[in-house]
């Protein structure tokens, strides 16, 4: 079996109703066949994933088996010549996984144990109704009132849930049918609080909850025996199927359909939520309603498995719950879950979707409503009705029932409040669930986003402009001149550009004439050009110091502002 915990009793950590996604990495060659490389992942997390090896005849064995299905999934077919060609196997490669994508994409395909051994070899070992059987048999050891008739193997779909057919030893042509369950990941009682919780049970009086014989409990699982029904449950009556029979050969592909009309729907719809209310007035949490844990007894409708909550199974419908963060109470996937079961007697088959957003205008008004008030994104994103809503609803309102006794159950004050505590247990994982995959549906989406082809042309557009930009900037800093400081800079604290050395000093241009050379002059020598001022100003002061008065030509006026006579 799979690894258990030792905790408060022994829990079985590994929870069957996550999804397990595949891809085929590669294949090789071997001497005489070829091994697919599969990487499998466990829920949204790929840090849960790991690597198996499978032949083709592997995929045949599988096949095989899924084959009471009745279904046509497509396994490639057998090549007995060329099959070590390359061209060959990677054709087959992408066929087996196009197979593996069918198979996943159905809900009970799934969930089925071929399935999960054929990904998951470690945690799924064969030989599960003989497990079951000695658990079963050290239950009759104290309590031998009973014979084990025959294993019902099969007949439902949780692969941890195992059925046989018993009779109590008094009354040998009485029918019953007892269910082994081992402990789910949902499990937060303890034993000492457990057993006598299972208890109270069998002590339900509801006309619309199928009475429980017999319950116990030990440190690896529970039972619970039911009178057999020969009808079976709502499922197989809305699919036409025998109540013993393989649960892929009764569901996966029905030979038809039976749909309910509006009285019918009325009826049951109303019968089920007088079951559910109870529950959640008592405080004994359920989540479990779905068309197979429904029991059809002449004009009645009765739910099964209240039991299974304290056990901590997951919910049916746990893979669609994780899509939506408002569903993160039992009374809510209860509701959730009714709406499942509404469209299943509506239409005949299964809504094997989490949401629903367009219903053929076919169908009644009423029904339409309440469907859309729980069945699509929009609602199952912001707020689901309660029980109560749906009880005041025009569609089940004006249904009345003959009298009956007062329905009656009775929790001991010392119990209610584990109960409590385990049901919000169950509530907190749910959450968390929600919150892991709407992360890594985040992540997944930012990340198609950043690999998509716009967003490449848009980084791509991006990244040339910038270069570009670099580039002008570039151009215009080697075309600009060096820029030219004044003395007052340099007197700031600002670095001078010295002159380049093959560029001498320049005097400034005289407006007038140029002079004739000056005599030597015996004054002192003009002070030296200090090499950190600028050219210009070197050569103005060297101008300035080197001017003699003697040098410049003397000149005679002509007076002629007098008068004349």
């Amino acid at each position: 079996m799979a690894v258990f915990e030792k905790r408060k009793s022994s829990k079985l950590t590994l929870d069957d109703t996550i999804t397990l996604t595949c891809s085929i990495e590669a294949a090789q060659n071997l001497e005489s066949h070829t091994d697919y490389v599969i990487r499998v992942q466990r829920g949204p997390n790929p840090e849960n994933s790991w690597q198996i090896n499978r032949r083709y005849s592997d995929f045949v064995t599988l096949h095989d088996g899924l084959k009471v299905s009745g279904m046509e999934l497509g396994l490639p077919p057998k090549k007995v010549f060329g099959n070590m060609e390359r061209e060959f196997i990677a054709e087959r490669q992408q066929a087996l996984q196009g197979y593996l994508n069918r198979i996943l994409s159905h809900q009970l395909l799934s969930s089925c144990f071929l399935v999960k051994r054929f990904l998951d070899p470690t945690n799924y070992a064969p030989n599960s109704v003989e497990d079951a059987l000695q658990h079963v048999s050290m239950f009759f050891r104290s309590e031998p009132h009973w014979d084990v008739v025959e294993p019902l193997r099969d007949i439902g779909w949780r692969i941890r849930k195992t059925y046989f057919m018993v009779r109590p030893k008094s009354q040998p042509k009485v029918k019953q049918v007892l269910a082994w369950s081992y402990y789910g990941p949902d499990k937060d009682l303890d034993y000492k609080d457990l057993v006598p919780i299972m208890k109270l049970l069998p002590t339900i009086q509801h006309p619309f909850i199928y009475p429980v014989t017999y319950v116990s409990a030990s440190d690896s699982g529970g039972l619970a025996i039911r009178t057999f029904h020969g009808t079976g449950t709502l499922k197989d009556f809305i699919c036409k199927a025998k109540p013993k029979a393989h649960y892929m050969k009764k569901y996966c592909l029905p030979k038809s359909y039976t749909a309910f009309n509006i009285m019918n729907i009325k009826s049951y719809g109303r019968m089920i939520l007088e079951a559910l209310k109870f529950l959640h007035e008592k405080g004994l949490p359920y989540g479990h309603l779905h068309a197979g844990n429904v029991i059809l007894e002449g004009n009645a409708c009765r739910l099964l498995d209240i039991e299974n909550t304290l056990l901590g199974l997951p919910f049916f419908y746990r893979g669609y719950l994780s899509h939506f963060r408002k569903i993160n109470t039992t009374e809510a996937v209860d509701v959730y879950s009714f709406g499942h079961v509404l469209y299943e007697m509506t239409f005949g088959s299964p809504l094997n979707v989490a949401s629903k957003d367009d219903f053929p205008h076919t169908i009644p008004p009423p029904i339409k409503s309440v469907l859309e008030s729980i069945l699509t994104t929009e609602a199952c994103k912001t707020k689901l009705p309660t029980v109560d809503d749906l009880l005041a609803d025009p569609l089940f309102s004006d249904v009345t029932f003959p009298e009956r006794d007062r329905p009656q159950f009775r929790i001991p004050s010392k119990l209610k409040e584990p109960l409590k505590a385990a049901k919000s247990e169950v509530e907190k994982r749910l959450q968390e669930d929600s919150r892991v995959v709407s992360s890594f549906r985040r992540l997944s989406k930012a990340q198609a986003h950043h690999n998509s082809d716009e967003e490449k042309r848009r980084r791509k557009k991006a990244h040339l402009k910038k270069r570009m930009s670099e580039q002008n900037i570039g151009e215009a800093n080697n075309s600009t001149p060096p820029a030219q400081t004044n003395g007052n800079h340099a007197g700031n604290g600002a670095v001078p550009t010295p002159p380049p050395p093959s560029t001498p000093a320049q005097p400034p241009p005289v407006p007038s004439a140029p002079a004739p050379p000056p005599p030597p002059s015996q004054g002192p020598a003009p002070p030296p050009v200090s090499s950190n001022q600028p050219p210009e100003r070197g050569a103005l002061l060297s101008s300035i110091s080197g001017f003699n008065k003697g040098g410049l030509k003397k000149t005679q006026t002509a007076d002629k502002s007098g008068p004349k006579v």
